[in-house]
This record gives C-alpha cells, sequence and structure tokens, in this order.
C-alpha cells in the first residue's frame, strides 16, 4: 500500500519537527538547485529554523545581488502602483475641468458665427467685436501677403518668358540673313529661248484661207502645216462679219 497524506499542521512533538526540518530543508535547497540549473534562473532562497538558525541558498550570482535587484524589482513596481492610482486621481479631478473647458469653448464657436447672443452684456459684445476685427485684420494681412507672393511669382515667370521671346526673335533675325544672303550669291539663271513663230506673211494667210476653204467643201481637215496659225488669222481679209 501507498503512503498517506500527511496532514499539514504544526508537529507537536519536539523531536520529530526537529527531524522533520532537517529533511524538509534538505530537499528544499536540493529542488532550488535543480530549478536554477535546468531553467537557468536565478535562486536565492534565505530559512531561519526554530532556533534563529540562518540557512541560505543562491546560484553562482551573490545572495546581496540577488537582493538588490529584488528591492530595485519591488520599489519599481510600487512606484508603478503608486502612479497609476495617482494618475487616476488626477484624471477624476481633470474631467471637470476639461468639461467645463470644452462647453466654453463650444459657446464662444458660436458666438463668433453670430448665435446665442442673447445673454451676452454690452461688456461681452464688445469684447466679441475686438476680437473679430483683430482676427478680421489678420486674415486680410495673410491675403495680401499671398497675393503679393503670387503677383511676385508671376511677373518673375514674365520676365523669363520675355527674355526667351527675346532669344527667340534674334535667333529668327539671324535665319532671315542667313536666307537673305544664300538668295544674293546665287548665280542668274539663263533665260529660256523662245519658240520659233509662225511666218505670218500676207501670202501664207491668203493660202492658208483658201486651204481651209477647199477643206470645208472637200469636208477634210486642215493640213498639219496650218494648225500653228490662229483661227482669227485664217479668215479672208475681204470677208466681213
Amino acid at each position: 500500500m501507498g503512503r498517506g497524506r500527511v496532514e499539514l499542521k504544526r508537529i507537536e512533538n519536539k523531536i520529530s519537527r526537529q527531524v522533520t526540518f532537517s529533511k524538509r530543508r534538505s530537499g528544499l535547497l536540493k529542488k532550488a538547485h535543480e530549478i536554477s540549473v535546468l531553467c537557468d534562473a536565478e535562486v536565492g532562497l534565505i530559512v531561519f529554523s526554530t532556533k534563529g538558525k540562518l540557512f541560505e541558498y543562491s546560484t553562482d550570482s551573490s545572495m546581496e545581488n540577488i537582493l538588490d535587484r529584488y528591492e530595485r524589482y519591488s520599489y519599481a513596481e510600487q512606484r508603478m502602483t503608486t502612479n497609476d492610482s495617482e494618475q487616476q486621481q488626477n484624471w477624476t479631478c481633470q474631467y471637470p475641468k476639461l468639461v467645463s473647458r470644452i462647453e466654453l469653448l463650444q459657446r464662444n464657436t458660436r458666438n463668433f458665427l453670430g448665435d446665442d447672443l442673447e445673454p451676452l452684456g454690452l461688456r461681452e459684445l464688445q469684447s466679441l467685436e475686438q476680437q473679430l476685427d483683430t482676427g478680421l485684420k489678420r486674415i486680410r494681412t495673410r491675403k495680401n501677403q499671398l497675393m503679393h507672393e503670387s503677383i511676385s511669382e508671376l511677373q518673375k515667370k514674365e520676365r523669363a518668358l520675355q527674355v526667351q521671346n527675346n532669344i527667340l526673335a534674334k535667333q529668327l533675325e539671324q535665319q532671315k540673313l542667313v536666307l537673305n544672303s544664300a538668295s544674293t550669291s546665287m548665280p542668274p539663271q539663263p533665260l529660256v529661248s523662245p519658240l520659233p513663230l509662225p511666218n505670218l506673211t500676207i501670202g501664207s494667210i491668203a493660202r492658208a484661207t483658201e486651204a481651209a476653204k477647199n477643206s470645208e467643201n472637200r469636208g477634210q481637215a486642215l493640213p498639219c502645216s496650218t494648225s500653228l496659225v490662229p483661227p482669227w488669222m485664217l479668215r479672208h481679209p475681204n470677208n466681213k462679219d
């Protein structure tokens, strides 16, 4: 049969209590060493007996380093908890102030838009008017500044375009001069000789007229030799229309 579970309560027998303490202490130190080796953890163990005797175990680092680290961690955690509680209290105190400030800003915004003016007195209305005048002056000053900057930028662009236009005009003038010089330097082209004119003597005209009449009577075409004579020259001199 297996061993029964031991009831956890103070051992009344002094000798048995001392024996149990010695055994459990050895087992506890052994477990501390095992967890430090297996898990690469820093372990610090402190045990005081009923007589006030100290038993301790620490890993490779000394017990003082472990205790310092424990104190720093405990202080940081305590400080963080305190800061959280203080911050929560601050938020609780600041919330009503923030709500009232938001309401004031919303009311001022409505007043600037010309709404909810009935509750305001004469001094409040005068103060509101002064604030609007000051804001309007600042707006106009900023608007004028932007307009001057825009005009200056446009003037710079205009000057740049004028310079570019002058350069293009000079280049065009130079091209015209080059073309004129090239046209004057070319040699004159020889004139084309005209075609020889047909013989327009009176005898030839008369012969051509008689040949035309004979061809009309016979139904034949004019000879090729008279094809170059205009029709008005083929009329007989005695024939008047």
